[in-house]
């Protein structure tokens, strides 16, 4: 996997040469614009598997202290390089092995890990190990492969291997967004070459949580068959639906999935609980609580 993401740095930087730009294109995007509005200032955000590093440095932009972190030095040199350009001094990178994070638990606020844990040899340990750095009250948000909503995309990626790539105007996405041909390449190597993915269901993950002490807050797209509010008020609570409402999301998800790959996000909370304790607003390598501007790549 890192092999893979080394050769491949994904999202790039080509249309991003400014704060500014990236502030305008990131808000353009549901899920940054939902993350922007909830989280508040002076909050500490750890970015599990942040890639190239947008999405933190967006989010680092509005007086919040931001880890990214991310297993490819590839990913993390554009990354580091467009904070250290547009001093965005807040904002951290370093390389990490989720299964090994070198801080000291209850350190953060708010955790993000969107496809990620899917691509990793043991998804729901790597869950239980970025709990323990989450701060009681905090949130954390997951984003999945769904077992219903990959059907098609895996449907597609036999397509391909049988004629070696041709054909890519079935995938819904490649065929209905303009981007450029390097944009188009990582989409395609991210969606139909990965060396290893993993698949999950809503009761699956409702399963982490409950067994992880968390509350559940809400899924992208609902879990209840119901009114689908997206991300808005990403953080207020919602119903967790039954074991039908599930089924009858998931059934939905093998066509309406399929144009973003199957991915759902679920988001649950810490609740907060005197038997576990906060530590001082800082971050911990090894062990060694230090000041954040120490730990960069």
């Amino acid at each position: 996997m890192k092999a893979f993401y080394e050769e491949t740095p994904f999202p790039n930087y080509d249309d991003h040469d400014s704060v500014r730009a990236l502030i305008e294109k990131s808000r353009q995007g549901l899920y940054a614009r939902a993350l922007d509005d909830a989280i508040p200032h002076n909050s500490m955000v750890l970015e599990v598997g942040c890639g190239t590093g947008q999405l933190s440095n967006f989010l680092g932009v509005s007086c919040r202290r931001v880890i990214g972190a991310d297993l490819c030095l590839n990913s993390l040199r554009l990354a580091e390089n467009f904070r250290r350009e547009q001093n965005l001094n807040r904002v951290r990178f370093v390389q990490m092995n989720l299964f090994r994070p070198p801080f000291r638990p209850s350190q953060f606020d708010v955790i993000l890990c969107n496809g990620v844990l899917h691509h990793t040899s043991d998804p729901r340990a790597g869950f239980v190990e970025l709990i323990q750095l989450l701060r009681p009250g905090g949130h954390i948000v997951i984003g999945l492969y769904n077992t219903c909503g990959r059907l098609m995309t895996d449907m597609r990626r036999r397509v391909f291997r049988m004629t070696r790539g041709a054909g890519t105007w079935i995938d819904p996405y490649l065929r209905s967004v303009s981007m450029s041909k390097e944009k188009r390449r990582a989409w395609y190597a991210d969606q139909y070459c990965h060396p290893h993915e993993s698949k999950h269901t809503i009761g699956e993950v409702l399963q982490w949580f409950e067994q992880a002490g968390l509350t559940f807050v809400r899924g992208v797209p609902s879990v209840t068959n119901q009114e689908d509010l997206g991300f808005d008020d990403v953080f207020k609570p919602t119903s967790a639906g039954s074991t039908w409402n599930h089924f009858c999301v998931q059934t939905k998800q093998i066509l309406a999935g399929s144009r973003e790959g199957g991915f759902f996000i679920m988001i649950g909370k810490l609740p907060e609980t005197p038997a576990r304790k906060t530590s001082d607003r800082g971050f911990c390598a090894k062990g060694v609580l230090v000041d954040a501007g120490t730990l960069t790549i």
